[in-house]
Formats: structure tokens, sequence, C-alpha cells
């Protein structure tokens, strides 16, 4: 089987963008983007307040993990691509070549701005080349699952996962997608029951962005590169999970860490 990228005429991912735009923003939230606890509020620049949205009239507390303000924000396509495997892992690599990125997502309750611990996050994105698992030229193939999986938030609310960075494909901005889940359980490997809290898109920074892209194998994408400004998904609301990426190293090409903070209320059934 050969992996081709996908292309304009092919990704029905756009369609949803006026829908989201008329009520996302009001359906949902999430905490703004501000990397990971040991990043620091301090060195992001960021008060460390925590501050209740003023519609919920939640009382204001302290709590552990990253600062964050809890504010609402939208939800974000699901897209044609997700296959609902919910394989639990955190190498979901399966060999991919690509920027070693190791993925932190911090997941909280909007109403205290408390860690949501046993939350499934579930995560999906294409390869360097722009390629989704289980789809090649339109058609659905689930023999093929890298770059998918689910993990659980432990007691700090965070899940991470081993992954690469992302690449692109023609009329979208590099994104991770992903789903929050509750009240599900995890059995022979496999995440099951429970409901969709959160659906929603990570985004990363354009400077970094610029350059993986010349990197191998990133390089050998033919698609043009959409930028964050221009992806009309992204501009409604995609900067609130811009992901705070922090270097590994001198060299890019060993690696980078991603974080993000998502709020979500976990009754919510979106």
């Amino acid at each position: 089987m050969t992996d081709t990228p996908h292309h304009d005429s092919a990704e029905p991912e756009r369609a949803p963008e006026a829908a989201d735009a008329a009520n996302g923003a009001t359906r949902r939230s999430v905490i703004a983007t501000l990397g990971g606890a040991t990043l620091g509020a301090a060195a992001l620049g960021i008060p460390a307040v925590r501050a209740a949205a003023a519609d919920r009239n939640a009382t204001v507390r302290p709590a552990a993990g990253p600062a964050a303000a809890c504010v609402l924000t939208p939800e974000q396509t699901e897209g044609p691509y997700y296959l609902n495997l919910e394989t639990v892992r955190k190498n979901i690599t399966e060999g991919k070549a690509g920027v070693p990125l190791t993925l932190r997502v911090t997941v909280v309750d909007i109403a205290t701005c408390f860690p949501l611990p046993n939350t499934a996050v579930d995560i999906w994105h294409c390869d360097a080349l722009g390629v989704y698992s289980g789809y090649v030229a339109g058609g659905s193939t689930p023999d093929t699952t890298f770059l998918r999986g689910v993990q659980l938030t432990d007691s700090a609310g965070v899940a991470e996962f081993t992954t690469v960075y992302p690449g692109w494909y023609v009329g979208r901005a590099l994104h991770i997608h992903v789903k929050t889940h509750a009240g599900g359980i995890v059995s022979n490997g496999t995440y099951h029951g429970g409901h969709v809290s959160h659906t929603g898109q990570l985004y990363f920074p354009e400077t970094y962005n610029t350059k993986v892209a010349a990197l191998a194998p990133y390089r050998n994408n033919t698609a043009t590169r959409t930028l964050n400004a221009r992806d009309g998904i992204y501009r409604n609301g995609g900067s609130s999970t811009l992901l705070t990426i922090t270097q590994v190293g001198s060299d890019l090409g060993k690696g980078v860490t991603g974080t993000v903070v998502l709020g979500v209320d976990p009754a919510a059934t979106p």
C-alpha cells in the first residue's frame, strides 16, 4: 500500500468552519495555552491567577499544576479522518520519521480550574508528508494505525504522548486533532464507554513550523504549507490551543516538547 498526501479537493475538513464559527465559541470551554507546569507562569510572562468565568460565579481557588485563567473557548471540527480505535498507548509513532515530539496535554475542569484525572485524551494527526493512517487516496484502510492513540490523565491532569511533529497538506495549517472522553474504562488496552467532553485541534508556532519544514523528511512534502493565520479553522479560536514548544537541545532534529492546557466541562456532551 502506498501512502499519498491528501489534497484540498479531498479535504472536507474545512466545510464545518461556518457552523463552528456560529456556535462553537459558546458551547465549549478551554484554558488559555500556558505550557506545562515545569515552564512556570513567570517564565511565560503570564500572572499566576485563576479567574473563574464570570457567568459561572465559581469560587476562585488555587490549584496544582499550570497557572491559568478559566475562559471560554470554541470547540473545533473533528474533521474527516477520525477512527474510533481508542487504543491506549503512549508511543504512537510506529516508526514514522520526523522531529520527535513529546506532547503533554493538561486537562482542567472549567468550573474549578482543578486538574481532571482519569480523563481519556485521544489524539490523531498526519505524518511528515501529510498522510493520515487509515486513509489512502480518500478511502478508509484501518489496517494502518500510526500517529493515533489514547492516554489517561494522571493525578495532575496530564496525559503525555511520544509522537513526531506533524506535517501538512493542502488547505490546512499544521495541527493535531484531540478529543477528551469522560466516564469510560480501559480494558484489554482499549478505552471503552463514557462520552466525548471536548473536540478540538492543537496548533504549532510558525517560527517552529518554518524550521521543521526545512528538515528531512518534511522538506520532501510538496504540498503548499498553509500558515496559521490563513487557516479558516485556526482563525475560529485556534490561538487558544497554540502549543508552547520547548526545544530539547541545540539541534532541533533531536526533538521538542509541546504543552497545552485544555479546560473542559466533564459532563458536557457536545
